[in-house]
């Protein structure tokens, strides 16, 4: 196990360059191995993959369910001891993303079985639990399924309802999930359940468990979605359930630290998916505009095409680079990457949505228009924003939970200034750790010096940053909890400042492999991102001190006390 966050860094001003250098590549053989899956992907989608009949119906057909499965597509990253193929997230990533790029429907039903479901057995399950229930899930025999939200309850865990109680030598289990995609299809359901009485604001003491099918176990009707038609999504009503002692995962009353390490190692390949619709979408808008014909030559040579062209490559570019070197991260036993994995959920969920934006507006007319695929893809995308919890709560998370390091020693400062005499060692380093910082500017030493200018405005940013976390630490304290503006802007620029770096590791390592020209599109790509990246951290640092929050919320309240828009012009 490797220690260390390269994004938890930043927030200390710290550029651990040596996590993300060399940028992660697949080695040989699973790299052919990868390849392989690939090519049978596309086949497949070719030949059984019918999108337009998945979004109409609904649900993904049982000729197409046994195709997957017999194509051991439900467990590739699964272990091959239990069934599965064993690829490392970065394989297992490249495969959810070519399933992303078949049809994202498809896609999420292998993710919520395999990523969810399988993934919290294999990690926290008994050895018998492990033997019963992954290999027949590696083969696709049984699916499996993630229940974990429930109505009213949202994002806040307090306010779960589903009850764990003894009863005799086991348990009952009894209460109702939401939103839980692929649940008709599922025979196994890994629950998360309260073993305390609920109780607003305090966390339960929430225990995860295996339940099969069976007596007091029904799932309802699929929901009417919006997108992702195809990726089934009921709710899930247990009746006094009966379980008996080897159904626990992992430690009775540890469930809410389950669930939150298993979806944040599932948000890279999740962000995996998104990104297979990003490249999707990327290539058949460069065929539309090649295509569409205006004032006698195609539209695709017009300037502000090309600009919309640009961007959606950039975008769908440093998304790639942030998912991949993650990835890299989990299959180099990094201690902690939660941050790492949630800035690419974000990222690649709004890229997504920006990727599609500029699709719909090169189509025009005709992607409003069925069957055209744009406006699936305009549905399909926006479901990617409340997957796993929604963006607001991820970015919440992205900035406390980066912020938690330098508060956690600022407060030992403070401590230490109390008992000066106690603390003089503590207060030595703070001392020269300040010195450093107004005379030496962190480095990106292993950038590749053609890229020498990017690395630079990288260092600057970081610089700016940690500064930016220093005052808005030094100005709320403990009340940084509450700071949601704060909360936004710090999370936007570190996600920047991730994907940045992602990008130049990446640049760096393809000149390294194939020289400057070799390299060239990869470096235009990265000089791009890199302009934009910048701006965007600029704008986000300087609205720290120079913004209109306190008259924004002022006009929210007053639009909550005239219960709607309150002006006419009659």
């Amino acid at each position: 196990m490797i220690e260390g966050s390269f994004s938890k860094a930043l927030f200390f001003g710290v550029i651990a360059e040596d996590l993300i250098f060399p940028y992660p590549l697949l080695a040989d053989p699973e790299r052919e191995r990868v390849q392989t899956l690939v090519h049978v992907i596309s086949r497949l989608a070719d030949s059984e993959i019918d999108s337009e009949r998945i979004d109409r119906d609904a649900q993904l057909s049982p000729e197409l369910l046994v195709s997957l499965k017999e194509l051991g597509l439900f467990g590739t990253g699964l272990p091959v001891s239990h069934g599965g193929m064993g690829l490392t997230c970065m394989g297992y990533t490249r495969v959810l993303e070519e399933l992303g790029a078949a049809d994202p429907s498809v896609a999420l039903s292998v993710f919520a079985s395999e990523s969810l479901a399988a993934r919290t057995i294999q990690q926290f399950g008994s050895p018998e639990l492990k033997q019963r229930y992954l290999p027949k899930l590696a083969s696709g025999e049984r699916l499996g399924a993630f229940a974990l939200a429930e109505e009213g309850s949202g994002s806040d865990a307090s306010a779960m309802r589903t009850l764990l109680s003894a009863k005799g030598d086991g348990y009952s289990l009894s209460g109702e999930k939401r939103w839980v995609t692929g649940g008709n299809l599922a025979d196994i359901f890994v629950v998360f359940a309260r073993t305390s009485a609920p109780h607003t604001g305090n966390k339960p003491n929430m225990t995860a468990v295996v339940v099969e099918r069976g007596p007091g176990v029904a799932t309802g009707d699929d929901h009417d979605k919006l997108g992702l038609r195809g990726a089934g999504m009921c709710d899930l009503r247990l009746a006094d359930v009966a379980l008996d002692q080897g159904a626990i995962l992992g430690e009775p009353g540890k469930g809410h630290a389950i669930a939150m390490e298993v979806l944040s190692a599932a948000r890279v390949p999740l962000s995996g998916v998104f990104l297979g619709m990003c490249r999707k979408v990327v290539g058949e808008s460069v065929r539309w505009v090649q295509e569409r014909y205006s004032f006698g030559r195609s539209i695709g040579e017009f300037s502000i095409i090309k600009d919309k062209i640009a961007r959606m490559l950039s975008d769908t570019f440093a998304i790639e680079s942030m998912v991949h070197l993650t990835a890299g991260l989990v299959d180099q036993h990094i201690e902690d990457y939660s941050l790492e994995s949630s800035m690419c959920r974000v990222a690649g969920s709004e890229a997504l949505w920006r990727v599609v934006g500029d699709a719909v507006s090169l189509a025009g007319g005709s992607a409003y228009v069925r069957p055209h695929a744009f406006e699936r893809y305009l549905r399909d995308a926006r479901g990617s924003f409340v997957i796993d919890g929604t963006n607001e709560i991820l970015r919440c998370f992205i900035a406390l939970s980066g912020m938690h390091g330098p508060g956690k020693k600022r407060s030992e400062v403070v401590g230490a200034m109390r008992e000066p005499v106690k603390g003089f060692g503590l207060l030595r380093d703070f001392a020269v750790r300040k010195v450093k910082e107004t005379f030496r500017r962190e480095r990106l030493s292993r950038a590749h010096p053609l890229l020498g200018r990017e690395a630079v405005a990288f260092e600057e940013a970081t610089d700016a940053f940690q500064q930016a976390v220093d005052r808005a630490l030094t100005e709320h304290g403990t009340e940084i909890a509450e700071m949601q503006y704060v909360q936004l802007r710090i999370a936007n620029a570190a996600i920047d400042l991730y994907a940045l770096a992602a990008c130049i590791a990446r640049t760096s390592r393809a000149i390294q492999q194939r020289g400057e020209e070799g390299a060239r599109r990869e470096l235009d790509m990265t000089s791009m991102f890199s302009r934009a990246a910048i701006l965007r951290i600029r704008g986000n640092l300087n609205k720290l001190d120079n913004n209109d929050d306190e008259l924004r919320k002022l006009i929210a309240s007053r639009a909550y006390e005239d219960n709607g828009y309150p002006f006419d012009v009659l």
